[in-house]
């Protein structure tokens, strides 16, 4: 399950759990907000942390810059 379209764009997955990072969260938080399963949560967060979209240090996401322009 890919986050980021051939086309550039974001899925809606992706779309949600980056319109949650604005406020450090933990993948259980993300889950609790967007009422995705964990494992899709967790590929999403791998793949955008990847492409620069969020960063994540001890236990918790945020969104990065890029993250912001491309939501």
């Amino acid at each position: 399950m890919a986050c980021i379209n051939a086309d550039g764009t974001l899925t809606s997955t992706a779309r949600r759990v980056l319109a949650t990072l604005e406020q450090p969260r933990t993948v259980e938080g993300i889950r609790d907000v967007t009422g995705q399963p964990l494992f899709h949560i967790r590929l999403s967060l791998r793949e955008m942390e990847a492409a620069g979209l969020v960063t994540g240090a001890d236990g918790s996401y945020t969104i990065t810059q890029a993250g912001r322009e491309k939501l």
